[in-house]
């Protein structure tokens, strides 16, 4: 007699989106997060209902008071500590004004150099990998670190 197998649960992930909106100066919008005090790029968790562009669009302004308009894909991230997977898309601006939220205690426009500065690495690779053209990229990261590929 063979014995019963356990069902093996199902992965549990969650989706996450991000915006890097770039401005005419080449500027990177950046916000402060709230609950950590951490820089990020502006984004959240996918809602079910809703496309990634969407997601998109609906994080940015509901962080940052900005109206973008997404182009393209950019990057897949995972967090391997966390289970979550974040696209990254880039985006334009087309309008609104600068503003926080619950979520958001900063919101600015960085250089490239000050993204480096303020960002934890595994933020700021995501906003520059999104300025070389080289897209979509893939990553891996344990939360602190980036994971080599392989």
């Amino acid at each position: 007699m063979s014995q019963p197998q356990e069902a093996t649960p199902p992965p549990l992930h969650s989706v996450s989106v991000a915006g890097v909106v770039v401005r005419e100066d080449g500027r990177l919008l950046a916000i402060r997060r709230a609950d950590n005090g951490t820089w990020e790029l502006p984004g959240g968790i996918l809602e079910l209902d809703e496309t990634p562009e969407a997601g998109v669009a609906r994080e940015v302004l509901e962080e940052t008071g900005i109206h973008i308009e997404v182009d393209e894909l950019t990057g897949v991230y995972k967090n391997m500590t966390r289970g979550v997977v974040a696209l990254v898309f880039r985006c334009k601006l087309s309008g609104g004004t600068e503003r926080t939220s619950s979520e958001s205690s900063a919101v600015t426009w960085l250089t490239p150099d000050e993204v480096s500065e303020r960002m934890a690495e595994v933020y700021a690779v995501r906003l520059l990998d999104a300025l070389d053209g080289n897209g979509p990229h893939v990553r891996s990261h344990d939360g602190k670190h980036l994971i080599p590929a392989g």
